[in-house]
């Protein structure tokens, strides 16, 4: 019998958590947290880091999350190495801040840039628009660390890793090799707008069962072909600092799969079977069965799309909160072994040898 690929997974966090229970323990640093400030047209780059400097409460979101960060404290030296995480649509840093501390007591210092026109402050330009700038904004955030002399003292930047959830993760595709254009957008949206539909509109409305779907569909068809249909030109970024990824449940469907069959780095897909706004099957799914090997672990299946967002703000409400909130029965301290099967990953492709 085959194993069931939710106990492989709570096997593979068993063991890491084995690991770790039974190696030397080093004093954890606490999580520090800095803002890099914006350069020309880019937003600023929150940057967090290994300190021993106190912990104290941070009220964010309007009060949606309450964090336990050391702001602006020294930094203490930790292994080196840099994560970029890209976030998802409308996202912020805040919300992959538990990956970010998971990070940073293995010695991680994680940067997040605020990607422009689509974050949690700015909603102007999701989808394309944004897709085509994000992986110059992850180089330009490793330029920006770089630059900061507090943090290029503790770090070499020849090993890059780079995280990506949701719009993040078609980041992430983009920097492990893979080619994406707006016609290839337009042409799944044409063909499975119905069965995909979030993932060609966004948030802006959804489809309720109604005598309007039809209407929807129409309109979206149409803006979408006409802005997006005859645009063939691929799109890629290729930053030679970048060695290793992780893709969490990827918006995918717009990339030549043929150019994510031998990703040019180490490249792992972070899945989640009850995603409702990015169907595995149009998106993840595909990059797996094109990708043989990728490596893969999962979110336990009854798992929605907001399963890496962690913490996930509370608040949401109508199309928004059925896309993201986790169902009933999904355990959120789960999320706690994927943020060490990340850690490990990047421990295996960043470090190895030192």
């Amino acid at each position: 019998m085959t194993p069931n690929p939710w106990i492989r997974h709570l096997a593979a966090g068993a063991v890491l958590t084995l690991a770790l229970a039974l190696s030397p323990a080093p004093a954890l640093a606490a999580l520090g947290v800095t803002e890099l400030p914006p350069q020309g047209d880019d937003g600023p780059v929150t940057v967090f880091y290994p300190t021993d400097a106190a912990e104290q409460p941070l009220v964010i979101a309007g009060g949606r999350l309450q964090l336990l960060v050391a702001r602006d404290a020294p930094h203490k030296p930790g292994n080196g190495r840099l994560v970029v995480v890209s976030h998802g649509s409308g996202g912020s840093p805040w919300v992959h801040s538990d990956l970010a501390r998971a990070l940073v007591a293995a010695g991680y210092t994680v940067a997040v840039p605020r990607h422009a026109g689509d974050n949690h402050r700015d909603h102007s330009e999701p989808g394309p628009a944004s897709w085509e700038r994000r992986p110059a904004e992850v180089s330009r955030a490793i330029d920006a660390v770089a630059a900061d002399a507090r943090l290029a003292a503790t770090l070499q930047l020849d090993r890059v890793g780079v995280y990506g959830m949701s719009a993040g993760g078609h980041t992430a595709l983009t920097l492990a090799g893979g080619r994406w254009s707006p016609a290839l957008f337009a042409q799944h949206c044409e063909r499975h707008l119905a069965e995909d539909f979030n993932a060609c509109v966004g948030l802006i409305t959804g489809l309720k069962g109604g005598w309007l779907d039809g209407l929807k569909q129409w309109l979206a068809r149409t803006v979408i072909g006409l802005r997006f249909g005859g645009d063939a030109e691929p799109r890629g970024h290729d930053d030679p600092r970048i060695a290793a990824v992780v893709a969490a449940v990827p918006y995918a469907a717009d990339f030549d799969m043929a150019t994510l069959v031998a990703p040019r780095v180490p490249l792992a897909l972070a899945t989640a079977e009850g995603d409702i706004w990015l169907h595995p099957r149009f998106h993840s799914s595909r990059v797996l069965a094109a990708c043989g090997r990728c490596e893969q672990w999962a979110a336990p299946p009854a798992a929605g799309h907001g399963a890496y967002l962690s913490p996930l703000p509370t608040g949401f409400e109508g199309l928004e909160a059925r896309l993201l909130n986790d169902p009933p029965g999904y355990d959120r301290a789960a999320a706690a072994g994927l943020d060490l099967r990340t850690v490990d990953f990047f421990d295996r492709h960043l470090r190895a040898g030192r």
